[in-house]
């Protein structure tokens, strides 16, 4: 499979491109991760959980996957602001992926 990868000139159109653009960068992989093991999260127990992220980052990352329907955000109505974060269906179905991730670095960790 990877082979026809390699072999394909036309990489961009792969799915494996476009799942790895879906998940680059320093933190989506870990938000997602996050998402999967607490389940529903707001936006500062996310940046607790991810230590050295600033707002900024932070906020541009979860815009990035609900725009990609990895994610629902769900904002309440109320003072102060309260808004939750869970993986979509679609965020869920990307999950199997990443734990065998995880998987193969448990394994293979030096």
């Amino acid at each position: 499979m990877i082979k026809n990868y390699i072999e394909n000139a036309d990489f961009e159109n792969t799915g494996f491109h476009y799942t790895l653009s879906l998940i680059a960068g320093k933190h989506k992989m870990v938000i997602l991760y996050c998402l999967m093991e607490f389940q529903v999260v707001r936006f500062n127990e996310l940046k607790r959980y991810l230590k050295n992220i600033s707002d900024k980052t932070l906020s541009n990352n979860l815009k990035e996957l609900e725009s990609d329907r990895l994610i629902c955000r769900k904002e309440y109505p109320q003072i102060p602001p309260k808004v939750e974060y869970r993986l979509s269906d679609r965020g869920k179905s990307l999950m199997a992926v990443l734990d065998q991730l995880c998987i193969w670095g448990e394994h293979n960790r030096e």
